[in-house]
């Protein structure tokens, strides 16, 4: 447990070396990257894997507002000041991914490199991001459905075990239909997890056991990791500053080609164009074959590679 900007985090740690600072999305925890320690660690490095806030054993703020973009740097940030270092790698996948990145936006100053997986860099949009979906979808969007209090929380919460199991298989790259960048929209009356598919066996990459360490960490409820998606807009105005700034830093992007996230509207084109929009990417967008939404889980070998080589030539 450590005391980082006003809340206590649990944090997994493994080796010595360079700090690098791993980042789970939704709905995760810092198991997520335990393909991850054992390489990184035999690496050289000093590998330090929160739960976030609102995540696991860490913190559940009771306010919404404590979930902002701004507190989610402000935490990557304590923490590698509380590990005794002024500057870390951040790597982020899905949520944790655009938490990386604002913290390399925001204190380049703390960041030696920066690496994102499934969601690319932020590109501030010219409208509140709910509101762009709401008119977009029809009020079906999951970002939507997520920002209204209690309604998720409690659709989450009735069978923790199955709406986790569902949610992973339907994301990966063993559903069917997965890469066809569909996007799943909520009817009217329905929950989110409604049309999501319910796997008799687990894929292998993921296991009774992973999925035993997942239900656990969510034993507190969904609410606080539901909160980051009520902060979207928010976010969106605190962030106004940074209009059409670029993560500077030195920067690495992975993606699966079965990921819904890469394949939402607008997003591949980003993709093509990030080598030309970051003025140090340094190497193309790695793309995935086969690979879904859950990057370092369904390939930890390659996601692994990448990652060490990216480490070590910034060394």
């Amino acid at each position: 447990m450590v005391d980082v900007n006003g809340i206590r985090l649990h944090v997994a740690e493994e080796g010595e070396g360079p700090l690098v600072v791993l980042l789970h999305g939704f709905p995760e925890s810092w198991h997520s990257w335990h393909h991850q320690f054992g390489p990184l660690a035999g690496a050289g490095f000093r590998v330090v894997a929160p739960d976030q806030r609102g995540y696991g054993g860490s913190d559940h703020p009771a306010e919404v507002g404590a979930y902002s973009i701004l507190h989610l740097v402000g935490d990557v940030v304590g923490l590698i000041h509380a590990f005794g270092e002024e500057q870390a790698f951040v790597v982020g996948h899905d949520w944790g991914a655009p938490v990386a990145w604002h913290t390399a936006l925001l204190r380049p100053d703390v960041v030696r490199g920066v690496a994102g997986l499934s969601v690319p860099p932020p590109f501030r949009g010219s409208r509140p991001p709910l509101a762009v979906m709401d008119e977009r979808f029809d009020g079906r969007f999951y970002w939507n459905y997520f920002s209204q209090p209690g309604v998720a929380d409690a659709e989450l919460a009735q069978d923790t075990r199955t709406a986790l199991r569902k949610i992973f298989y339907t994301a990966s790259g063993d559903a069917p239909g997965a890469g066809s960048g569909a996007q799943p929209l909520i009817e009217p009356g329905q929950g989110w997890l409604a049309t999501m598919a319910d796997p008799e066996t687990l894929p292998e990459w993921f296991t009774e056991a992973d999925l035993d360490a997942l239900t656990e960490s969510f034993s507190q409820g969904f609410t606080g990791a539901l909160n980051w998606y009520r902060n979207l807009d928010r976010n969106w105005e605190l962030t106004a500053p940074w209009h059409g700034a670029v993560v500077s830093t030195p920067a690495l992007y992975m993606y699966g080609d079965r990921d819904l996230v890469p394949a939402f509207p607008g997003t591949p084109e980003l993709i093509a164009a990030l080598p030309d929009l970051m003025p140090d990417l340094r190497r193309e967008p790695v793309r995935l074959a086969g690979c879904g939404h859950w990057t370092q889980q369904e390939r930890p070998r390659e996601v692994n590679e990448a990652l060490i080589d990216f480490l070590t030539e910034l060394l």
